[in-house]
This record gives C-alpha cells, structure tokens and sequence, in this order.
C-alpha cells in the first residue's frame, strides 16, 4: 500500500489581488503559467512561450560547447551529449527573445579596421592589422612569444555576452577573459582554447579557472559566448555551485596567448540571433541520410518496459528543428535550411518499427512519438510540438516545395481530436497512455506539463477553429484552480 501526504494534494500558489475595491487571493495547484494567445499564431513570429525559457541555465545543460555553440545535455548520460531537442529549444529561445526584448546594446571593440583597440603588447610581442585574403577584410594579427600575454583592458559595465572571429596560427594559442566580481572583488578566468577538451575547471592556489576546447584552432572560428553562463557551468563543475549574480559580475580584461588572428571582437548585453543561427547551423550539420536528428543515449521508458537503444529520432526534436530551421530560411533565405526542414519530415512516414517516428492508436490514428517504443507510448506533448514543427514547413515553404507536410498535419490533427478526451482525468492530465499500451499504472502529467498541454491546445485553436480544442483546454484551466469533473 502506498500513501501521499496531505499536503501534498492541498498545495497551492498564489497571490492577494484587488478586485472591485476588495483584497482576494487568487491560487492554483500549478505554480505553471498559461499563456492564452491574443493573435493567431505566426510561424516566422515568437515560438509559442519560449521567449521565457533560459535553455541554458537548466541544471541539465553541462555548457554550451565552444566548437558547436549549442547545448551538452546530462539529462540521461552524465558526460553530456547532444541532444536534438534541447539544440532546438535553445535556438527557438533567442529567436523569440530577439523579437521580444529590445535591440541589444553593442560595442565593437577591434575588428582590424574601422575599431582599433589599445592592446597592451610587453616586450618581444607584437600585434599588426593586416588584409587577410580568406575573410576578405582586415584582421588584427597577434603573437605573443614568450610574454605573459597581450592584454586590453575593458570598462563595458555589465555586458556580458562576446563575440568574436578568431583562429591560431600556434597550437598552443588561447584567449581569456577575467571577469571580476565587484562585490567580492574576486576575478574569475574563462579561457578558450586549442583542445578537444569539452569544459574544465582548474583550481590553483584558491583560484578557480574555466577552459573551454575550441577543437581546431587553425580555421577560423566563430564564437558567441555568454560569459556568465560559462562562468556559473565551470563553477558548477568545480562543486562551488553557481550563486553568481549576473549583474555583479563585468569583464576586467582580456589575454591573447600564441600567434593568431583575431576580428569582429564585440561585447553586447545579448547576441540572440547568433545564438539562434549556431543551432540552425548544428542542425543543418547533423542530420543525417535519413533525414533524421539521431539521439545517441540509451532511454529508458516505463521501468525497462519499452526502451529505446541509441540512434532513436524524437518527432519532438523532428518538429522542434522544423520549426527552428524553417524560421532560419524565413530570416536569411538561404536554401540549406528549408532542405534539412523539408528533410526532417522523411521519419513522420516511416513506422516506429522500422526506425521512424509514426505509430498507429488502435490501427486507425496516426500518432508521431517522442519516444518512438514498441509498443508506442503516445506522449501527448510531443506530438503536438510535431504537428508545430509540421505546420510551420507548411507556412513557411514555397507551395511547390511543401511535400507531405500538410498531409502529415492533417492526419495528426484529426488524431490529436479523436484522442484527446484519453489524455483527460477530470482532475488532470496524462502525460501519456502507457497506462493503455504497456498496462501499467496512469503516467500523470506533472502541473507543468499539464499547463504545456493547455498552452499547445490554445495555439492550435488559433489555426484550427475546432471548438474542440478550446473547449478541452479551457476545461483543463479549470482544473488548475481546483475544479474537477462531476462525480455520480
């Protein structure tokens, strides 16, 4: 016999609010918020909410690498790997945030032409603006010999987020920013450099460093970083947790090691568009014959009942890179992206048996898996993500180049119909219906994924006049606020 506290079913959240002159305090069992839309969605516009999200900050991001500028999940492999969905989410999160917070302030500090900065070259090293043939443009050549290193001093306040070009003529090249932390007058090394080393903390005497691998050095290199993150995920790694405040922190000086050549050296209070295009990017890179975005972890699902060996496609991480990528040809116009979105589509067709992504409910609806087991699981949160990513193709590409995708849309939404009202617990939601294909236990949505649930059902509601769709999602508002469905 198991047994749950009280306080557990009775938790609430909530705040006092005036209403008509009186003081109420308004609750919720879910500390979730829904996001009810008040235009129709826009598949070049914000990703639905993600414009909230700080991918990066999550305990289950190690960092963002410093050769792909994309994420390193531990969610189920601790020493971290790439994984698709999360690639997306973090692209789909700076360009939402890009779109909504104002322009971003920026100073370039040398770019070997127009900017020339005061370096500070000791003896025997040297530093020269010279064309270079490869970018076309003017760079600032540096060797540092034998020195400390060739430093520049910075007084940019807060802005923390670098971008730079660099490559190395030596292997033994690096650049290092000190960020030094005002309250505790503390400075705090992040260093980037010639290695394949994924992340590394060191620490010297009491002082605490951060290394991120560049891989090679010799071509050149394109880095967008945000010192904060970088700094608060090597702290993590060192065991000193990661109560560093953003707005504590600023950029005291910067350190050329070796001989290199450096370009378009920025400092900025956010760089989303670079962010975005470095997942955009991943994703092109990535994908594979298939045109799928294989994961390269073992899943576990349901107790061992229905795992997943490596190289599984996700039709979450399917849609989610459609949708990512898609929004990256609307913004550049460039072919390669609209190519690997209209390529993701290839698993929708295949069946999860055969390595793709459908699966059937009771051999009649078409359901797209995040988790493609046998037998399926029919996540519901991953599915509709699908049907986003699909919709968006359909929005987004040449009529002549949509393919399949209004079709494939067509077929999930009137899956997602039919089967809704299985989702529904009349206190809740299910995650999934592993309760119907494995007979195990209902897999109750936690208040968060309930509330992804509702937020998804009010984007489809402004594409799809269905009333079915709001008439379920305000249904499952309801019962964030205590109510439930009738007894007899």
């Amino acid at each position: 016999m198991t047994t749950s506290t009280p306080h557990k079913y009775y938790e609430v959240y909530g705040k006092l609010t005036k209403s008509k002159g009186h003081e109420q305090f308004e609750w919720s069992h879910s500390y979730s918020k829904v996001f009810k839309p008040t235009t129709p969605y826009n598949a070049s516009g914000m990703f639905m909410y993600f414009s909230n999200y700080n991918v990066e900050v999550r305990d289950r991001v190690k960092c963002i690498s410093a050769t792909e500028g994309v994420p390193v999940s531990t969610q189920w492999e601790a020493s971290g790997y790439y994984y698709p969905v999360q690639v997306a989410q973090y692209g789909l999160s700076h360009y939402s945030k890009n779109l909504s917070e104002p322009p971003p302030k920026r100073k370039v500090l040398e770019d070997g032409n127009t900017f020339t900065a005061k370096w500070q070259v000791p003896k025997g090293a040297y530093i020269r603006r010279n064309y270079d043939s490869a970018k076309l443009t003017h760079v600032l050549e540096f060797n540092s010999r034998d020195s400390a290193g060739i430093s520049l001093r910075l007084k940019q306040g807060t802005d923390l987020v670098l971008s730079f070009d660099l490559r190395f003529l030596s292997m033994n090249g690096s650049l290092t920013l000190f960020l030094e932390d005002r309250d505790r007058s503390q400075t705090f090394p992040v260093s980037f450099t010639c290695s394949s080393v994924l992340v590394e903390a060191h620490n010297a005497s009491g002082s605490y460093s951060t290394i991120y691998g560049m891989g090679n050095c010799q071509s050149w290199n394109r880095l967008t970083r945000d010192l904060h993150i970088d700094l608060v995920k090597g702290h993590v790694l060192s065991g000193r947790g990661k109560k560093l405040s953003r707005t504590k922190l600023r950029v005291h000086h910067l350190l050329l090691k070796g001989n290199g050549q450096l370009d378009n050296l920025t400092l900025a209070s956010s760089n989303h568009m670079d962010m975005f295009y470095s997942s955009a990017d991943w994703l092109v890179v990535h994908q594979d014959s298939s045109g799928g975005w294989p994961i390269g972890v073992k899943r576990k699902i349901a107790s061992g009942r229905a795992d997943l060996d490596p190289g599984w496609y996700s039709a979450m991480g399917q849609g989610q890179a459609m949708s990512l990528l898609m929004r990256a040809f609307y913004r550049s116009g460039k072919p390669h992206y609209l190519e690997a979105a209209l390529k993701g589509m290839q698993p929708f067709s295949k069946s999860s048996t055969e390595g793709g992504v459908r699966a059937y409910f009771m051999n009649q609806y078409p359901w797209y898996e995040e988790y493609p087991t046998v037998p399926p699981s029919f996540v519901l949160n991953g599915f509709i993500y699908s049907l986003i990513g699909l919709y968006d193709v359909v929005s987004l590409a040449p009529p002549n180049q949509v393919g399949d995708a209004q079709l494939l849309f067509d077929q999930g939404m009137h899956s997602l119909k039919k089967l809704l009202p299985l989702f529904d617990t009349g206190s809740g939601t299910v995650y999934d219906l592993r309760h119907f294909t494995l007979g195990l236990a209902p897999n109750i949505a936690r208040w968060d994924y309930h509330s992804t649930h509702i937020n998804q059902l009010l984007l489809l509601s402004t594409i799809d006049s269905d009333p079915i769709l709001t008439n379920v999602a305000e249904r499952w508002i309801s019962y964030m606020s205590g109510k439930r469905a009738a007894h007899n």
